[in-house]
């Protein structure tokens, strides 16, 4: 096995921004900085979890990744399944003994979120629709559990809804990529259900959804600060121009990326709002 392998499966660089996504969670939802210990607990709990969910993930999507992704560690053969099964649940575990450190609604919150994510590689992944809104459900509740932390919810409810919608619209488009591995293990993705074109416009809407949600919290009155989020809303509209221009592989991959990135500039716009 190649050591290497240990910390390329989980996407680090994936977990880290989740984890960074939780501590500013908090932070939106308390309005100030939490003390040390809680920062570094919710950021070890979210990349923790996440990294589990990526191993678990790879392991029960080896067929497909022979096809999609045949660089990742499982198919070129990096890694062992077995290994990459019990790692995942290695790396479950010493998350929720992390979770267990922060208080019981913590500790809840995360085996929920981790069983879903078990659930979801082993079994939702590939049915239309909740799939996607089941991923996308973990990915607004990164947020929330920075905010359970805390024991304040603040504007973290409305990061977590905008959250939640963009990463409907990027999974969808996500799925728009991924068609010719989807198809060669028999999932029924939406785009493999209804067509490309068909999931694009929805993948689009639910963009766009985003887009209208991002506005709600200048109807709570929060400041000017948080118009830091035009350009992200921007960024997300370009995103689901694209997907509807072209469902070409490249391009959903270009699009995707861009809701992924837009995602993040959204937690600093709701941090300056929360701060100013």
């Amino acid at each position: 096995m190649e050591v290497k392998a240990l910390a390329e499966i989980t996407r680090p660089h994936n977990c880290i921004l989740a984890g960074i996504v939780g501590v500013l969670g908090s932070i939106v939802a308390a309005g100030h900085l939490p003390d040390l210990r809680t920062v570094i607990l919710v950021f070890l709990v979210v990349t923790l979890g996440c990294a589990g969910g990526n191993t678990i993930n790879d392991y029960f999507d080896y067929e497909i990744d022979r096809i999609n992704r045949p660089d990742r560690p499982l198919p070129r053969g990096a890694m062992a399944r077995r290994t990459a099964l019990y790692y995942s649940l290695l790396l479950f575990t010493a998350g929720l003994v992390f979770a267990a450190l922060i208080n019981v609604y913590a500790l809840i919150l995360g085996i929920v979120a981790y069983v879903t994510m078990f659930l979801y590689a082993w079994k939702l992944k590939p049915l239309p629709l909740i799939g996607n809104l089941v991923v996308a459900g973990l990915t607004g509740a990164t947020p929330l559990y920075g905010a359970v932390a805390v024991e304040r919810m603040g504007l973290a409810g409305y990061l977590a809804l905008c959250a939640f919608l963009i990463n409907v619209a990027r999974e969808i488009i996500k799925d728009i990529e991924d068609v010719e591995g989807d198809l060669a293990k028999g999932a029924r993705t939406l785009p493999i259900v209804w067509g490309k074109k068909k999931a694009a416009y929805v993948g689009a809407f639910f963009a766009l959804l985003t887009v209208l949600a991002s506005f709600l919290p200048v109807r709570a009155g929060v400041g000017l600060g948080y118009y830091a989020m035009i350009p992200v809303d921007l960024i997300i509209l370009y995103a689901a121009y694209l997907i509807l221009r072209s469902q070409d592989r490249e391009t959903a991959h270009r699009s995707q990326k861009l809701l992924k990135i837009s995602m993040f500039l959204a937690v600093m716009a709701f941090l300056i709002a929360a701060l100013v």
